[in-house]
């Protein structure tokens, strides 16, 4: 009789055994979904802190001046062909009348921690008609403004494929996004050495926040 019992605790020893194993398998598949839930873990990657290494800024980008026509009025309101954008009409313009349309365009700008940018450009909308292209034009010239000053100079370099070399000049522009020009072997050797540069700037200035403005790069100065 000692001997059956014996054999059955013998026998009974390897499925106990199995029955451990499974269970902590599934301990351990539990710990593990888990973690991989919980946004702190080391098992989760937060792609929104990663995105937050990159400066995302909204800067006025370009303005012009385009030759419309009055379409259909819409209460207080009018459409401009050819695109027909709604638009108040406060000149008190009728169907099929001629004018002039300010529009205005801004640029959604990334930049890394390396420094590079990239540049989305929104659709052009308008902003404000005019009777007369003259009259636009006097508006525009207040919104976008020329400027010569000297700004940093971060360097020159050469890059070459095969037999052909390029030069180039690395500016930091007043909004602090730095660009890349190319330039000749002359200005190269000019520039090898200097800390500032005089250059030709244009002021896009916000229609709605003139304070706001991006100066974009447009030659030398000399």
């Amino acid at each position: 009789m000692r001997r059956n019992r014996d054999d059955i605790r013998r026998n009974a020893r390897p499925g106990f055994k199995l029955a451990a194993v499974l269970a902590l398998s599934m301990l351990a598949v539990l710990l593990l979904n888990a973690c991989s839930g919980n946004e702190s873990s080391v098992f989760h990657t937060n792609s929104s802190e990663e995105a937050s290494l990159d400066n995302v800024s909204r800067v006025p980008w370009d303005y012009r001046i385009v030759e419309s026509s009055v379409g259909d009025l819409i209460g207080s309101d009018m459409t401009i062909l050819p695109d027909n954008e709604l638009m108040p009409n406060d000149e008190n313009y009728a169907t099929g009348d001629k004018i002039w349309a300010l529009q205005y365009m801004d640029a959604e700008m990334t930049t890394d921690a390396n420094e590079r940018s990239n540049v989305q450009l929104s659709a052009w909308s308008t902003i404000k008609t005019f009777k007369t292209q003259e009259d636009a034009k006097k508006d525009m010239a207040d919104l976008k403004v020329p400027v010569t000053t000297e700004i940093d100079l971060v360097g020159v370099y050469k890059t070459q494929l095969k037999e052909k070399t390029r030069n180039f000049a690395v500016l930091e522009l007043p909004s602090g996004n730095r660009i890349k020009q190319p330039i000749d072997d002359a200005r190269y050797k000019d520039l090898e050495k200097k800390k500032k540069v005089s250059v030709k700037l244009e002021e896009i200035h916000d229609f709605a926040d003139y304070e706001s403005a991006y100066a974009k790069f447009r030659g030398w100065a000399s």
